[in-house]
């Protein structure tokens, strides 16, 4: 009885640490690329060619429409859409599990 009830908590442990896994893939799933600005936030551009951008704290922040970002290698990007819901879901999906 004893080896079930560890073997049972060891299977349920591993789940769980499965599940998370594959939760904070969620992001790196759904973009395309993720781009590090100039001033420590992140644009991560999705598959269908829209944008959001993460703030260096880990929150979606609003992306104004046609705004120039400078990446941290010099780049000049131009944004193209506003995903900050999405971003959100993503960041949440990947935080909770």
């Amino acid at each position: 009885m004893k080896t079930f009830l560890i073997s049972a908590t060891v299977a349920v442990a591993l789940a769980g640490m499965a599940a998370q896994a594959q939760a904070s893939d969620a992001l790196a799933n759904a973009v395309q690329a993720s781009v590090e600005l100039r001033d420590g936030s992140t644009l991560h551009i999705f598959k269908d060619g829209k944008m959001a951008k993460e703030d260096a704290f880990g929150r979606a922040v609003y992306l104004k429409r046609g705004e120039v970002l400078t990446a941290k290698d010099g780049r000049q990007i131009t944004a193209v859409g506003n995903e900050v819901a999405r971003l959100e879901r993503l960041l949440k999906d990947g935080h909770t599990g």
